[in-house]
């Protein structure tokens, strides 16, 4: 049946089409039917049909009904539904537990005897995040990686543990309600692992500084084969890129980590969309921020002395934000067929779940 109707559509367009290359052609004292016409008709009958046809996939592909629209619908009502209320948690707790985690990393360095340490952690940092913000944060933050020594700093140490903890936890919030999904563990079972997560991440730290060598090798080749107007270029490229780099597989692990289980052993279920795009939503406002509170918002005129501090909480909101996008973006990615039944949505899966069990007591 389809055939028959593409030949009626073909038929029509090259009908058109005839009719107004003969028109010209007449109009101009030439035959409708000489070759340069026939050639026109031709060649204006493939691209309109080519063009038709893209239009034509176009729809398929983007308009409603289609994956990437049902994927895109699926991001932004759950953003909605849950986002705004995670990233403001999100920039509450990343302010108070980003100091706790720098009094751990020292008491991690105190063990190795490292002072460089520190401040290679505190550059790393800030280094993904607005100059503003880091301006605000680095100062403090130095402060406090010196002030405590000895007993003081371990017991600051188990502080850190548990703070950083309650940011973990809210990240595995949000990937549980992006799935549908509810704690099937205990609340100790739980700290437990993001105490083993912030553990991890303190080692993988330690780890990388020792590819500062590397970093500062590939740095002084580019100062070498680079001409000179080129250096500075190559070296703020290189920086970025291995800053990138470190976020988005920073992120990656944390939302493969933090993924319930159901999902992450599914070979259909991606994580790394939904790293990508918080991440590059994370360079995107580490990018756009200074220009906007520059040009647009006079935080100075409004906080006075606590600007700094508000600037810090915009920018964990909207990166909190963005991490809340990516995890309902690698939630709506899943299909209903990857799960074995036919519930649609997050909340038929919960539902059907709930049912299957009361049918088997």
């Amino acid at each position: 049946m389809a055939e028959p109707a593409e030949k009626k559509i073909v038929a029509a367009l090259e009908r058109e089409v005839a009719e107004e290359v003969g028109k010209e052609f007449l109009a101009e004292g030439h035959s409708p039917h000489s070759p340069e016409a026939r050639a026109e008709r031709a060649k204006r009958v493939k691209l309109r049909a080519r063009a038709e046809g893209l239009i034509h996939r176009g729809r398929e592909t983007l308009g409603p009904g289609t994956r990437i629209f049902r994927v895109a619908r699926r991001v932004v009502v759950g953003t909605y539904t849950d986002g705004f209320i995670h990233a403001g948690n999100l920039a509450y707790l990343a302010l108070i537990a980003l100091f706790p985690f720098f009094i751990l990393l020292a008491a991690a360095l105190s063990i190795f005897g490292g002072s460089s340490g520190g401040e290679a952690a505190i550059e790393a940092v800030f280094s993904t995040m607005p100059p503003t913000v880091a301006k605000a944060l680095s100062g403090p933050i130095r402060e406090v990686m010196t002030a405590r020594t000895g007993i003081f700093l371990w017991l600051g140490a188990l502080v850190a543990l548990w703070t950083v903890g309650s940011l973990i936890e809210t990240v595995r919030d949000i990937l549980r309600r992006a799935y549908g999904t509810h704690f099937s563990k205990g609340f100790f079972h739980y700290r437990l692992l993001s105490i083993g997560i912030i553990t991890g991440a303190v080692v993988l730290m330690l780890l990388s500084f020792s590819m500062q060598v590397l970093i500062v090798g590939v740095e002084q080749f580019v100062t070498r084969v680079l001409p000179e107007r080129f250096q500075s270029v190559g070296i703020v490229l290189i920086s970025r890129g291995v800053s990138g780099f470190g976020l988005f597989l920073a992120i990656y692990m944390l939302f493969y980590s933090l993924t319930p289980s159901k999902y992450r052993r599914l070979k259909n279920c991606p994580k790394w969309p939904g790293a990508l795009f918080t991440t590059l939503w994370w360079i995107a406002v580490t990018l756009a921020l200074p220009p906007l509170l520059a040009s647009l918002l006079s935080y100075d005129a409004t906080y006075g002395s606590l600007a700094g501090v508000m600037i810090a909480l915009f920018f964990f909101y909207l990166v909190g934000l963005g991490m809340v996008m990516g995890a309902e973006l690698n939630a709506a990615l899943v299909e209903v067929e990857d799960l074995g039944h036919d519930a649609i949505g997050r909340v038929d899966d919960i539902i059907i779940e709930a049912k299957k069990a009361g049918e088997e007591k």
